[in-house]
């Protein structure tokens, strides 16, 4: 198994903003670690709690966050305990959600549970649901099937 140490680096020198991104945030777990930051976890033990994920790999993805500003260590401290850090999202990694969100949407549709969806959005004020979806510079959603993917010039060869 290739560690994200070593594969990163080469994901982050390609031409490929997509290959970059994977780069940092393409790993299984990463994507579990900001589906809990975005619903309030902040300390190690609460993701560890939550996804019953292994310690080393935990510390190593968190700070593969830290490392490309995703996230940000701040310093917490509880009486009697030793120092420790929470992990924050950083405005990058709050843009993220929108990549969760089209995750979730995809799954929710072609990987439905009967018990129904975990989590929801919707707006702040009125509580209307939302979705992903493209919006062309005139402030209109664009249907997926009418977008096209184009290639440029520095697409590589």
């Amino acid at each position: 198994m290739t560690s994200s140490k070593t594969a990163a680096p080469k994901l982050l020198e390609s031409s490929c903003s997509i290959a970059r991104s994977l780069g940092v945030v393409g790993e299984r777990w990463t994507f579990l670690i900001l589906r809990e930051a975005f619903t309030g976890a902040t300390r190690f033990a609460e993701f560890r709690a939550a996804l019953g994920i292994a310690s080393d790999v935990l510390t190593d993805r968190l700070a593969t966050l830290v490392e490309y500003g995703v996230m940000a260590r701040e310093p917490y401290q509880e009486p009697g305990s030793r120092p420790r850090d929470a992990y924050l999202l950083t405005d990058a990694g709050r843009e993220l959600d929108v990549v969760l969100a089209s995750l979730q949407q995809w799954g929710d549709h072609h990987l439905p549970r009967a018990e129904g969806n975990t989590i929801e959005r919707r707006t702040r004020e009125g509580g209307r649901p939302v979705h992903v979806g493209y919006i062309d510079d005139d402030g209109n959603e664009v249907a997926p099937r009418d977008v096209a993917v184009i290639r440029t010039a520095a697409y590589p060869t």
